[in-house]
Parts: structure tokens; sequence; C-alpha cells
């Protein structure tokens, strides 16, 4: 059986580490469990990967591995600043345990955990603050750390979907893009010299292409610079609200089926998991407003929370938009009647992130055969137009 090391504290905050034999990382865990140690770190020495670990990049927290690990010193009956300060010791970076202190401090000055959270915006967000401040008032900091964990690992696992999914068509481009760019910048130049050494007429297409490669070689940065001037003119644009508004419309009409998808299940997860944590429904859309990435959406919701404000109810609002799914918006309605709202919430959270997945692999799955086309049609004229020259060699006069 493969060996693991861990390290672990025990019912007093003594910290231990150690090696343990088992079949797999979940055996492992529970036979330190067992063993009357609270596991907080668990590795196979052959993995790279750290399953619980606490990393910081500028003020940046891996809030899934610190909300697993807070959770779990704090369900095993550890108070908060033991095990904050347990967090510290264990961290690796410097700026983590200086992220941690931060956090000690202001629990020691007298301020509440979600107020310390709250000091850091850039690392935690409000979403996650206002659920622990719901976890404070309800005295369950534990179960709503437990919560938090399952929300950041759905997250997760949904925002790695989309960029494993975007990994290969972004690897054919590149590689189709530099191939075109040797092919004009350094075989046909050369092939170009042999031609015009030769003095035969070169066919039309041919002439086309040594055309475009002189023109890219010598104005390569011609555009270069227009790319990157419309990069940032880009930037700029959508950085102003009304810019951004008329980009997120645009791509509501491009891919209005994914999109929707997409923010379905974020508005659903975030809005149940919040509520289910006890925070009020009003502050939990508010919260909700601020996670959702396409401002048209945003601006929906935020006429979705006024007619909360008049008690008008979710669902009746939501369908009111039009822009969310009638399927979502029914599941919604029957959770408000049965009075299950947070439930069926989550549940219309995983129906959708499954939709998304299914619509996001028929998307590529039509993208990559285009993008290969492409590539292919402007290979294959470069290849014909050279070919073309080639065989108009044999009609040189002998």
């Amino acid at each position: 059986m493969p060996l693991f090391t861990y390290k672990a504290t025990t019912a007093g905050g003594a910290l231990r580490e150690g090696v343990i034999e088992a079949p797999d990382e979940r055996a492992a865990i529970e036979s330190i469990k067992d063993s009357g140690y609270i596991p907080i770190k668990v590795v196979h020495p052959g993995e790279k990967r750290r399953t619980f670990s606490l990393r910081l990049r500028r003020e940046r927290v891996d809030l899934l591995t610190f909300t697993t690990e807070l959770a779990a010193l704090l369900n095993a009956g550890l108070p908060l600043d033991r095990s904050l300060n347990i967090l510290s010791e264990i961290a690796e970076q410097p700026s983590a345990r200086e992220m941690i202190g931060s956090l000690l401090k202001s629990l020691r000055e007298g301020n509440s955990f979600s107020e310390a959270l709250a000091l850091h915006p850039g690392v935690f967000p409000r979403v996650y603050v206002n659920m622990v401040k719901a976890g404070e008032a309800g005295g369950v900091l534990d179960v709503v750390l437990a919560k938090l964990v399952e929300f950041l690992e759905s997250s997760k696992e949904l925002k790695d979907h989309l960029y494993s999914a975007m990994i290969y068509p972004t690897i054919l481009t590149l590689t189709g893009g530099a191939s075109i760019i040797v092919l004009l910048t350094y075989v046909i130049p050369r092939f170009s010299r042999i031609f015009s050494d030769l003095g035969q007429t070169i066919p039309l297409p041919t002439q086309v292409l040594i055309s475009i490669s002189e023109a890219f070689s010598s104005f390569w940065w011609v555009p270069l610079g227009g790319l990157l001037l419309l990069w940032y003119s880009a930037r700029r644009y959508v950085a102003r609200p009304e810019g951004k508004t008329r980009w997120d419309r645009l791509k509501l009409k491009l891919l209005g089926d994914i999109i929707m998808k997409l923010e379905t299940a974020r508005f659903c997860r975030t809005l149940g998991t919040l509520l289910n944590s006890g925070v009020p429904l009003l502050q939990a859309l508010s919260n909700v407003r601020e996670t959702i990435g396409n401002s048209v959406v945003a601006s929906e919701v935020e006429g979705v929370i006024r007619a909360v404000r008049e008690g008008q109810g979710v669902a009746s609002p939501l369908e009111r938009t039009g822009l969310f799914p009638q399927l979502a918006v029914s599941m919604i309605k029957v959770g408000e009647e049965t009075g299950q709202l947070d439930t069926m919430l989550l549940n219309v959270a995983d129906t959708y992130e499954k939709g998304l997945k299914v619509s996001v692999r028929r998307f590529i799955s039509i993208l990559e055969p285009a993008m290969i086309l492409i590539m292919g049609l402007i290979v294959g004229f470069i290849v014909v137009s050279m070919l073309m020259a080639i065989f108009s060699i044999n009609e040189l006069p002998l």
C-alpha cells in the first residue's frame, strides 16, 4: 500500500507530523481521525499536488483549501483563534502567515471573524463574508464553512471544466498561426528567390502569395501593432459602463444559451447557498448580483431585487426578465410555494451546471472542426500556390 505523509493536530492544538500507510487518500484521512488526530494536510510522497494547502498570491488566498482546513479544525471543536494560529504555523509562504496573522490580530482587537475577513475584500468576496456573518449570528460557523466548501468546490469544478474545454482550441489556434507565420516569413521567401532566378512567369495565386509574404516580412509590425491597438482600445471601451453593456449584449446574442446557463447556475448556486446559510433574501440577492459576470443579466437582477422588496417573490420577477430559462423559473416557483426555495435553487444549479457542460462540449465539437477547416484552407492555399509554381517550371524551354 502507498505511504502518505501528513500534518495533523491534537484536540489541544498540538501539531503532529508523520507517515501513514493506506490504500488511498480517504482511507489515510480516516485512519488519522481514528488515531485521535485532526488531519490538516495529507500528501502522497509521489504526488506534486497538495490535497490541503494554503497558497497566497498578492493577497489572494485559495479559498477552497483555506476554508476546508478551517472547517476541519472548527468541526473538531477547536476555537477559532487556535485554528487560525495552527493554519499560520503550517503555512509554507511568509505572505500566507502574514494574512492569517492579520486575521488573528483583528480578532484579538475585538472584531468578529466576518469583520476581520471584510478587511481583505480582494481575498474574501462579500458572498463569503456574509455567509460567515450569518454563521456567527446563528452559532453555526463550522456548518456554514462546510457549506462554503461545497459551494467553492462546485464553482471550481465548473470553472476548471470550462478552462479545460478551451485548451485544445487554444493550442490549435497558436500552433496553426505559428505554422502560417513560419511559411510566410521563412519558407516562401526562399522559393520566391528561386522563381525569380529562373525568370519564368509564375501563376497568379503564387504571385499573390509571394506579395503577401513580402509585405508581411517587411511590415510585420503593422498587423501586430494593429492587433495591440485594437486590443487596447477594446479593453478601454469595455471598461466603460456603456461599452461593457454593449459587449455583454453582443455576447448574449452570439452565445446566449451557454451564457444564460452559466449565469443561471451561478445565480442559483450562490443564492441557494446564502439562503441555506441563513442570509436574508434581500441581502442574499444583493450579494448574488455582484457575482454575475454579464452586466445585462446583472441589471435585470437589480429589477428582481426591487420587485422582491415590494413583496412580489423571486420567480415572477425572474420570469418577467425574459432571460432566465423557463424550466429554472418554474422550479424556483415550486420552491417558493413549498417553502424550500434554497433547496430548489441548489437543484436548479445542479441541473444547469450539467446542461452547461453539455452545451460547452457541443460548442467545442463545432468550433474545433471549423478551426481545423479554416487553418486547412489557409495552409492548403499556400501549398497549392507553391506547387503550381513548381509545376510551371516544367514549362521552361530547354
